[in-house]
């Protein structure tokens, strides 16, 4: 049995996700969760909400309401949508909570202690309009590297290059848009990542398994121009992590928030009433992590501070503490011609999507078409089309199938009678094949082409079924047409498990209708078709997927163009 540590990037407090957020981190994070945790493997899956920053100040600000108070609400509520998308988190914690705040000031500490903090008198964008030192993000301009209108003032979206806010042409506040702005001088602390360079290249380039999304993004944030620079990791805030001996000044989100995922598995061993070593033998290699493969899940714009930033944190604290074995990076979902807008509202966010289809519908669709290798795009006409033929007219149509020609001819029982043929056999062989190589898929966090397979296992069964056409057979054989069908109802029971880490509702109620409490991984297919023995009883499941109509289509897609209720 192994054991993997698995963590998505936090989602930020100010408001309820899209989907393309969703399926840039946690979605495939859950996929790979469920599927080891089927495999018998020891998961520890890890998030939570992060919770500082200028965003959640301004959104509590705006909101009339403690910006403490703020969180604790969008933290419910976030972790509600979660627990209704069915993601399987171990804990999900907050950025804001106390194991995070005394984490976060241990490494700045150690750091500190290892000639890796440096104090800097920094000159800063102050605005007189807004009357407050404006954070990089809520700075924009022209980029003085490519000429993009509209560059942050820590990077470049259009060249990805990173900037200071005082490197941009022409800049203006984001959270009024006066241009009314000053530098003035502040003292802030730098972590010296610079002195780490050598150390942190060596490192990428030994993880040659690594997506080249992570590692084309790494290596150009290591080596484009003077190459990887010293960053500020303090910030003149109100809100977030006190930085000691330094009034008015607190640590910079960027640093504090991947501490949280220590933290947030601090907080679920508080929370379980388990002691530090039980947190501690995920982390600390001194304590037992020495055995533990830690996986990352995140898009592409977070790949800079968790192969750069993080790591130097780790690295330049000189404790054992565990480095991440592999990220798996996501390129952006794009939206019906266009791209989701938090700000604007367009495109679907978690909580509409599942106000109008289950969870089930739009797990199978966002890791399907997973943003892997390239930028995906979703529309309305795909997503109905793959629903429709994918989940109803194969998966859910097997089973409907299966169960009422079995009710109808033999009773809701598993028929007796008859013995595996040619068939049965290629059927097995097959299977065989195809369940190896989902596995491989998904040992790989191949997303899309374990997707791909495990439809292809649905298929095998329906052409199976098909051929073998047991309410034909019936007529002249009914002992054939009996073996026909007890395979037919055990691949049922193999199907909910194999399809369980996509699609979990429809998987525990077919498994449910086949009155079945085994879902033990199929290691050896011939053997997990004969789980279900003659005699043994089952329920025609309800409707599993019901089809998207073209009027709902038109309607939802009229829905999401561009403003959220």
């Amino acid at each position: 049995m192994a054991r993997i540590l698995i963590t998505s990037a936090l989602p930020y407090i100010n408001g309820v996700k899209h989907l393309g957020n969703l399926v840039g981190s946690q979605l495939p994070a859950d996929l790979f969760a469920r599927y080891n945790r089927g495999r018998g493997h020891e998961v520890m899956f890890i998030c939570a909400t992060d919770e500082h920053g200028t965003p959640a100040e301004l959104a509590a600000a705006k909101a009339e309401i403690p910006v403490a108070d703020y969180c604790a609400e969008l933290h419910r509520v976030q972790a509600d949508i979660a627990a209704d998308f069915r993601l399987s988190f171990d804990y999900f914690g907050r950025s804001s909570s106390d194991q995070n705040r005394e984490l976060t000031q241990h490494f700045a500490a150690k750091l500190a202690e290892n000639g890796l903090i440096e104090e800097v008198s920094d000159k800063q964008v102050y605005s007189i309009t807004d009357k407050r030192f404006l954070p990089d993000r809520y700075i924009e301009g022209t980029c003085p590297n490519c000429g993009h209108v509209g560059a942050r003032g820590d990077q470049c979206d259009e060249c990805t290059k990173p900037l200071s806010p005082t490197d941009l042409i022409d800049p203006y506040s984001t959270i009024s848009g006066s241009k009314d702005l000053e530098v003035r001088e502040t003292k802030h602390l730098f972590l010296r990542q610079s002195k780490l360079r050598d150390t942190l290249d060596e490192w990428i380039s030994s993880k040659s398994d690594w997506p080249i999304l992570t590692t084309s993004i790494a290596k150009k944030w290591l080596h484009d121009g003077d190459g990887l620079r010293d960053r500020g990791i303090t910030r003149d805030l109100d809100w977030g992590v006190p930085v000691p001996d330094m009034d008015g000044k607190v640590f910079y989100v960027w640093f504090d928030a991947p501490i949280e995922y220590i933290g947030a598995t601090a907080e679920w061993a508080q929370e379980n009433g388990l002691d530090d070593a039980a947190w501690q033998r995920w982390w600390r290699t001194d304590k037992g992590a020495d055995d533990v493969r830690y996986v990352q899940f995140m898009g592409k714009d977070n790949v800079p501070f968790h192969t750069l930033s993080f790591p130097a944190t780790i690295i330049g604290s000189g404790e054992p503490w565990k480095l991440v074995d592999y990220i798996k990076s996501f390129n952006y979902l794009n939206y019906d011609g266009g791209q989701f807008s938090t700000s604007k509202g367009r495109g679907v966010f978690m909580d509409q999507a599942l106000s109008i289809l289950p969870s089930d519908y739009w797990r199978w669709w966002l890791l399907s078409h997973a943003p892997e290798n390239s930028d995906a795009e979703f529309t309305w006409e795909n997503f109905q089309a793959s629903v429709n033929k994918d989940l109803a007219d194969v998966l859910g149509n097997f089973a409907s199938r299966v169960t009422k020609f079995c009710r109808s001819k033999f009773g809701e029982v598993v028929p007796e009678g008859g013995e595996y043929g040619a068939a049965e056999n290629a059927l097995i062989a097959t299977l065989t094949q195809r369940v190896a190589a989902y596995n491989a898929h998904m040992d790989a966090m191949e997303v899309r082409k374990s997707a791909a397979e495990l439809r292809a296992i649905w298929v095998a069964g329906n052409e199976y079924l098909q051929s073998a056409a047991p309410w034909a057979l019936f007529k002249t054989d009914p002992k054939a047409a009996a073996v026909s069908i007890r395979l037919s109802l055990n691949l049922i029971r193999l199907y909910a498990v194999l399809s369980a880490p996509f699609i979990p509702d429809a998987a525990a109620s077919l498994l449910g209708a086949m009155n079945s409490d085994d879902d033990s991984w199929p290691d050896d297919v011939a053997q997990a078709l004969q789980t279900l023995p003659a005699g043994h009883t089952f329920t025609v499941p309800e409707v599993s997927f019901a089809k998207i109509s073209d009027e709902q289509r038109e309607e939802w897609q009229e829905k999401f163009a561009g403003t959220r209720d």
